[in-house]
């Protein structure tokens, strides 16, 4: 049984990969699939030197990493942000505006700086205009709880954290639909010599996806219990993603992501996230495991 290990994070939108692992169904389909949690800064570093073959991240991500020199193909939407990332604020801090010069908790080259860009961007800032200190979205949350930032950048199940001990969330990837969008991505060489490896993944996403739906309880309970929530926590989260179907990834990866992966590659670079586009972005994504 060919073994493929995976870069992730605890981001809930990735959970049905956890739950398809957990449940036995890659196993079902003929591949052995084990789960690396480590930072966004570090996978393109492991999928280079051959740790790991395959990593979920933001399509924001994988443009950085392509631009860094590590070509990567995106063959599978995972989810999208309705809410489940937010930029978390106190005291007089009432508009984006109100961010100027402040000390923002942030992860560094992930999903919440490019996010904090870009509300930036919209509300005519830039991310010189604010100072960071590099904590991932866990740590950001604690940090933020902990009182010792005014402002953290973080998403689900941490938010939540945030949410119970009463922090003000000044703005949510529900009011920037499409932004914050997860994919699963090898690399070109890899997909080519195992496309029946990476098809027996795509299917074993759908069918996890599936079981969500004939057995709530059960998914939930376990796709929770590798974060530390029970399901009725896992649910609360659970609802700030949207995970995307068969038919959600032919219209995304045939229509949309050409299109996105243009607006993510300008924004990324007018904040210096990156000093280049990628080579190739339209070799970036494919559609051909989703139909």
């Amino acid at each position: 049984m060919p073994k493929v290990t995976i870069a992730m994070s605890g981001w809930t939108g990735f959970a049905p990969i956890t739950l398809a692992r957990d449940a036995g169904i890659f196993k079902k389909n003929g591949v052995e699939v084990e789960i690396k949690k480590m930072p966004v800064a570090n996978r393109h570093q492991a999928m280079a030197a051959g740790e790991v073959q395959g990593i979920a991240t933001t399509v924001d991500t994988h443009t950085l990493y392509a631009s860094s020199g590590v070509p990567v193909q995106q063959v599978l939407v995972l989810d999208s942000s309705h809410g489940g990332d937010g930029i978390a604020v106190r005291g007089n801090i009432e508009k984006v505006a109100d961010l100027k010069g402040k000390n923002i908790a942030v992860e560094t080259g992930g999903v919440p700086q490019f996010w904090l860009a870009y509300v930036l961007k919209k509300n005519g800032m830039s991310i010189g205009d604010v100072q960071q200190t590099n904590l991932s979205p866990k740590d950001a949350a604690a940090a933020f709880v902990a009182g010792q930032f005014d402002v953290a950048v973080t998403y689900e199940p941490y938010l939540s954290n945030v949410r119970n001990a009463q922090g003000k969330t000044l703005v949510t990837s529900d009011q920037t639909p499409g932004v914050i969008i997860d994919t699963l991505a090898f690399q070109p060489d890899y997909i080519a010599k195992n496309p029946k490896v990476v098809q027996a993944i795509v299917d074993s996403w759908f069918e996890a996806l599936a079981m969500i739906k004939a057995d709530q309880q059960k998914s939930f309970e376990i796709m929770g219990k590798d974060v530390n929530q029970s399901a009725e926590q896992f649910a609360k989260s659970a609802q700030f993603v949207k995970w995307y179907d068969k038919p959600m990834n032919a219209e995304y990866l045939g229509t949309t992501m050409p299109v996105f992966l243009k607006e993510v590659t300008e924004v990324m670079l007018e904040a210096k996230l990156i000093r280049r586009a990628p080579p190739d972005q339209a070799s970036m994504s494919t559609a051909s495991f989703v139909k």
